[in-house]
């Protein structure tokens, strides 16, 4: 989203309002406020106002869905599809129990897909070029034991076959069950692309191992992936097993040189990730930003880049 933004109207603080700056899709007058306000999550203003760019409405659009043996096979396949710089408009993963999830909860239609590790991409541009695209992923994936390759001839065969992916999230949470104490651990990171295979594979293994309901799914094209883990939020035991998964989890990604998150944010949980990655004297700039516009810490204080207590009370 953040590169579709092209200016901000926000509401600092002590009730300042401010454009972050006017309105074409290019300009290097002063700072980049634009993409501060965007990256502060809500710390440092209220966004009142959003300036979009508008994009041309491609020619053609299609679906692809093909599954394969094995969800390091799928993350390869989507590495090298990357790497040989295939046009890509969007790319999925699934593995095998988010895809029975799917199928226990009906949620697209009745439809009923293999339950295996699925990768999902969404090709636009001329005709002639996607359906060039389509040939060349199909061949890439064939050189990674893909088994199903099924595209959209239709833009309502399209619609169906990219409901999977987004009927994913909400699937998960509709297995929790009133009163049981279930709750769903949605967590994320990123990495380079050419580690995907690597990090995928191994927290895989690592949350099959906790014997708990829990899957993979993310936006493997830019090398973010997400876990999704069911667990028993009342057990004690249980939740500490599925906080030390995530852990590792975040801490392989760290290694690997990728980020605690791609997209779920720091918030509360993550602070210390943050540390690790970025270093105290970054972060000690991101408070000294914090300090300028908000002393008071009135927006939406604990959050994001706040590692230690305001300099004065919060109202």
């Amino acid at each position: 989203m953040k590169d579709w933004v092209i200016n901000l109207t926000v509401v600092l603080a002590d009730g300042r309002i401010i454009k972050t700056r006017k309105r074409p899709r290019k300009s290097s007058a002063g700072y980049n406020l634009t993409g501060l306000f965007i990256g502060s999550e809500g710390t440092l203003g209220l966004v009142t106002e959003v300036t979009l760019k508008l994009a041309v409405i491609p020619q053609e659009t299609s679906v692809a869905v093909v599954t394969f043996p094995t969800i390091r096979d799928a993350a390869a396949a989507a590495s090298k599809v990357l790497r040989v710089g295939v046009p890509i408009g969007a790319m999925e993963i699934m593995d095998e129990i988010q895809m029975s999830v799917i199928n226990r909860t009906g949620a697209t239609g009745g439809k009923k897909w293999k339950e295996v590790p699925t990768m999902f991409f969404k090709f636009s541009g001329t005709k002639a070029g996607v359906q060039e695209n389509i040939h060349l992923v199909k061949d890439l994936a064939k050189a990674h034991k893909s088994q199903d390759f099924d595209f959209a001839a239709s833009g309502e065969e399209a619609t169906t076959l990219w409901s999977a992916r987004k009927e994913a999230l909400w699937s998960m949470l509709a297995m929790r069950k009133e009163g049981s104490g279930n709750e769903v651990w949605s967590t994320d990171v990123a990495v380079p692309i050419s580690r995907l295979p690597d990090i995928i594979e191994i927290s895989k293994k690592e949350m099959d191992d906790l014997g708990l309901f829990a899957s993979v799914l993310g936006h493997i094209g830019d090398g973010n992936f997400h876990e999704s883990i069911l667990y028993n939020n009342k057990d004690p035991v249980e939740r500490a097993r599925v906080e030390e998964c995530v852990h590792r989890m975040v801490d392989r990604a760290l290694a690997m040189e990728g980020t605690c998150t791609g997209e779920h944010g720091i918030g509360l949980g993550k602070k210390e990730s943050l540390i690790k990655e970025l270093g105290l004297d970054t972060i000690g700039v991101m408070k000294a930003i914090k300090g300028a516009l908000d002393p008071y810490w009135l927006m939406n204080p604990g959050k994001h880049n706040e590692m230690a207590s305001p300099p004065h009370e919060p109202y």
